[in-house]
């Protein structure tokens, strides 16, 4: 019903209305300023003016100090972090060279490296672009993918360190106000991306078609480059900034909270700045390239499907662009939902936090279901054909409108179980806090029974949307049903963020010596952080899943692969040598942290040992010593995990062949996707049962104790436990399972020509 150029209209329209949306945001943040000018009436109107100027005032905390020590640490944590992506970026940058030169020789050599045009792999009648061609453009396609991440994560970074000393000055003022620039913060890097990772896929589909023509099998399986880019510097972003923030962390916790008896973000302990901009490189830099990923993946699998369906074969590019027209929907769906958190209504107290979090999911997702009907109502013809393993299915349009339903209400419950599990408003993470009445390791063997039991619900809803995405419309299906999970992703990345800059400015409000009612409040915002952050990482598994399976079609497609058959040994030994990867994985990971984490104590002490006058808080600690130690720790171990997952597919497919290489992407998802969620799940909780202990909000919650006490003590160890199962397992565990798949389907056509080389000899 809408023609190709409303189409080729409309998806960037809604893409650069994404990039007005954010940068209005970031206006409305810049307005909060830090500096010492006394006179400025924040916010214009009386009700923000004066009147509730400032808490500070009745308890005489002279307001230039705090403001100036304010700006001071907010300096400090931006320099840290942006100094720190910055050296990431350079190792990372050679390795992205490195490797774009072996997919260029790799896919290059499919066809000897020859010129001419060959006849089409699903089509052999037709003549299609040289293989040489297809080598090129997945190399450029992955380069752009790469540095599509990397900006996306860069510039979530830049915000979350503009934001977090804006929300602490805000929160003198009521922690409504502080909440809006902390969400509104966080929206301005959910849009960038969601409109960034959009726009740079249809500018790139639309240069390639210059070339390409008529010829869209080739064109869509260059473009899976862009997804394979995106999700190998996610990789390393989400495992080196994971490694960061919990070095720093583990140790400021361990010595200063559990030894020296000091509180969370005490200026007096050295490790408290790196801690600092650990969330900003782990959790937001991090998040943003990995959901990035995700998103990248799914289209790519979604068009690379569709290429060779009846909308590619008949040249339909309004049906065609079906994935990118959810996603310029989905934006302007959290357009109207992010209004409803920041404009619609106010939040006056601490209770209001996480259900204003809570509706943003549900509007969104109301609102999006809306939107789906109409773009499948207005883009798809009434009746169609997807491939399927061979042959063409008939598939109608409402089947594949359920099929993007079923994925985006499939994301909602993961949520919401999430929340769940890891929210200390319910009983799970009550429980979880009662234990530590008797000790650690109670709390301990708690926390860990939460996490495995978090994963039933979660598995049960992908298993279902899998069953009922694949019944309609096969891999199609499946694809575009992790593209409807993702469809709400700037809602998701503006709550996800908001739980760092949150996190961060409690710290700022504890280093700049402001009142306790203040750091009562950022505490507030960043316990339903935590929730939050906890969810993002649901949605960012989820999809995960939902994503690689989608990938895992197209490659068993691609490789000509009839059927994946279990019972033969080829594919077993692969399944179980898959099933096995996550866990080698998350061994490096933990180990990294583990030893990181050892140094950093170590340095702590030392400090506190040798410099006269630390305690007493007459001396300075030395900061930059603390940052520098997670820096090389992070750069060091990012390596061989990052080598691990990289390497995998690439030695299985060209020793073993395909089949054995679909078995160990089948294993590697089924046992991948269980860890995850149960790490994310278990540190979330044991992080909300100590914070729960902390507030001291209910009866239950006094009786286990003041800070200090032994039950808090106990809950401090399960946190420091929980941190890098859920910032750097975790979280990378999802990288690993799309990475895999992504990268098995753009060295498909190397490996179905040239691989298997060990079965060939026997």
């Amino acid at each position: 019903m809408i023609s190709d150029l409303a189409t080729e209209i409309f998806i960037p329209v809604c893409a650069v209305i994404g990039i007005i949306f954010s940068l209005v945001q970031w206006f409305l943040v810049s307005k909060v300023k830090v500096s010492t000018d006394r006179h400025v009436n924040n916010g214009g109107s009386a009700k923000n003016g004066f009147n509730d100027y400032l808490i500070e005032e009745e308890e005489g905390v002279n307001d230039q100090n705090v403001v100036a020590k304010c700006a001071e640490i907010q300096n400090a944590i931006s320099e840290g972090a942006t100094s720190f992506l910055f050296t990431e970026y350079q190792y990372v940058g050679v390795f992205m060279c490195a490797f774009a030169v072996l997919i260029f020789v790799f896919l290059g050599s499919v066809e000897g490296f020859s010129t001419e045009s060959q006849p089409c792999t699903y089509s052999p009648l037709k003549k299609c672009k040289p293989a040489l061609a297809t080598a090129l453009f997945s190399t450029v396609s992955f380069l752009l993918g790469a540095i599509t991440s990397v900006v996306s994560g860069f510039l979530g970074m830049k915000i979350a360190t503009y934001a977090n000393a804006r929300t602490t000055l805000e929160a003198r003022k009521g922690v409504g106000k502080a909440f809006i620039i902390a969400f509104r913060s966080g929206a301005v890097m959910g849009f960038l991306l969601a409109a960034n990772g959009l726009l740079v896929l249809y500018i790139a589909i639309n240069l390639l078609k210059l070339y390409y023509g008529d010829d869209w099998e080739g064109l869509f399986e260059a473009i899976t480059g862009y997804g394979l880019g995106g999700s190998s510097m996610a990789l390393f972003g989400r495992v080196g900034g994971g490694i960061y923030t919990k070095a720093a962390d583990v140790g400021a916790d361990l010595v200063g909270k559990v030894e020296r008896n000091i509180p969370e973000d005490d200026p007096r302990n050295p490790a408290v700045i790196a801690d600092n901009v650990g969330d900003n490189v782990g959790d937001i830099a991090g998040m943003g390239s990995d959901l990035f990923g995700s998103y990248a993946e799914a289209s790519c699998a979604a068009l690379v499907v569709a290429s060779i369906s009846s909308f590619g074969i008949n040249h339909e590019f309004t049906a065609m662009c079906y994935p990118l027209l959810i996603s310029s929907m989905g934006i302007i769906v959290c357009l109207v939902t992010t209004l409803f958190a920041t404009d619609f209504f106010e939040i006056k107290a601490v209770k209001e936090i996480e259900p204003a979090l809570k509706k943003q999911l549900i509007i969104s997702t109301v609102l999006m279901t809306v939107g789906i009907a109409i773009i499948t109502w207005i883009a798809l013809p009434s009746s169609f054909t997807i491939f399927n393993f061979g042959t063409q299915k008939v598939v109608h349009n409402w089947q594949l409108f359920l099929c993007v339903c079923v994925g985006l209400w499939a994301g909602l419950i993961i949520g919401f179980v999430t929340e769940y599990y890891t929210s200390n408003a319910y009983s799970p993470v009550q429980d979880v806090a009662d234990s530590c009445r008797t000790g650690a390791a109670t709390n301990v063997i708690f926390g860990l029974a939460l996490g495995y039991k978090s994963v039933i619900i979660p598995i049960f809803a992908i298993a279902v949307s899998i069953f009922v995405s694949f019944s309609f419309a096969a891999m199609y299906g499946v694809a575009v049903a992790a593209l409807g999970m993702l469809s709400t992703i700037a809602t998701g990345l503006a709550i996800d963020a908001y739980g760092p800059i949150s996190d961060n400015a409690g710290g700022i409000a504890e280093m700049a010596g402001m009142s306790h009612r203040i750091r009562e409040r950022t505490d507030a915002l960043d316990a339903a952080g935590n929730t939050t952050a906890a969810i993002g990482k649901g949605f960012a598994i989820g999809s995960a899943a939902l994503v690689s399976l989608a990938l895992f079609g197209a490659f068993v497609s691609r490789a000509a692969i009839s059927t994946v058959d279990v019972l033969t040994p080829k594919v077993f030994i692969g399944l179980i040598v898959g099933a096995m990867l996550p866990y080698w994985f998350s061994a490096m990971t933990m180990k990294s942290v583990g030893s990181a984490a050892l140094k950093m104590v170590e340095e702590v002490r030392r400090q506190f040992n040798t410099i006269p006058g630390l305690m007493e808080g007459t001396a300075k600690p030395d900061y930059a010593t603390c940052v520098k130690i997670s820096t090389d720790a992070s750069i060091k171990e990012m390596i061989p995990p990052g080598a691990l997952v990289m390497l995998t597919p690439l030695i299985v497919g060209i020793f073993f062949g395909v089949e054995t290489l679909s078995g160990v992407l089948a294993g590697s998802l089924v046992s991948g996707v269980q860890i995850a969620i149960s790490a994310s799940n278990t540190g979330g909780a044991w992080d909300n049962a100590k914070k729960y202990i902390e507030a001291g909000a209910s009866e239950h919650a006094r009786s286990l104790g003041p800070k200090g006490s032994e039950p808090h003590k106990a809950a401090v160890i399960g946190d420091t436990i929980g941190d890098p199962l859920k910032d750097t397992s975790g979280p990378s565990l999802n990288i690993l399972i799309k990475l895999m798949a992504v990268e098995s389907l753009v060295f498909a056509p190397f490996f179905a020509t040239h691989g298997g080389l060990l079965f060939k000899l026997f």
